[in-house]
């Protein structure tokens, strides 16, 4: 007769994984991104965006913005982690706070001619990205938006001679008159 292997019943625990937006405040100075990033490369967690700069010149104060993806239990163990460090101010999970707008810029450089040429035009125009270069052979089209928006255009633009492409990360504030 077999008999379990312990004597408890554990339950397998498959929680889906998120992705959240996370904004945090910090002072401006060396080696604070660095121990952000080494909060979540040395647990393990991945960031799917990054992207800082200062933005209280007078205050030396600079934001991050973190996309990053777990479940719901390691999203709360990271903003906690966070919080902890000394030269973190604040850290708002934007995707919980629900009135925000998140964005992203990306140059996407196209080579082509002929009718694909004309194809890529019509859906930059579509896709409200501009043009800010442009050859006889290839152009570069900016594009801003969702990250999903973005995506959707950069798949399109694949079969009509994609090249490259350079993008930002996501950036995001909440809506309405209340500051950070």
């Amino acid at each position: 007769m077999n008999q379990p292997a312990s004597a408890y019943f554990l339950e397998d625990r498959h929680d889906p994984n998120e992705t959240h937006t996370l904004s945090v405040l910090v002072a401006n100075e060396p080696g604070v991104l660095a121990r952000v990033i080494g909060l979540f490369s040395g647990r393990g967690y991945n960031i799917e965006s990054l992207t800082v700069s200062e933005t209280e010149h007078q205050k030396h104060v600079s934001r991050i913005t973190i996309v990053t993806t777990g479940t719901p239990m390691v999203i709360e163990q990271i903003k906690h982690q966070l919080d902890r460090m000394i030269p973190v101010y604040r850290v708002v999970d934007m995707t919980l706070a629900g009135r925000s707008i998140e964005r992203e810029l990306a140059m996407v450089k196209v080579k082509s001619s002929g009718d694909p040429r004309v194809e890529a035009l019509r859906l930059a125009e579509a896709f409200r990205a501009r043009v800010i270069d442009a050859t006889t052979e290839s152009f570069v089209f900016e594009i801003t938006g969702n990250t999903a928006k973005i995506d959707q255009f950069i798949d399109l633009m694949k079969p009509l001679g994609l090249v490259e492409v350079s993008r930002t990360g996501v950036v995001a504030i909440s809506r309405g008159p209340e500051g950070m």
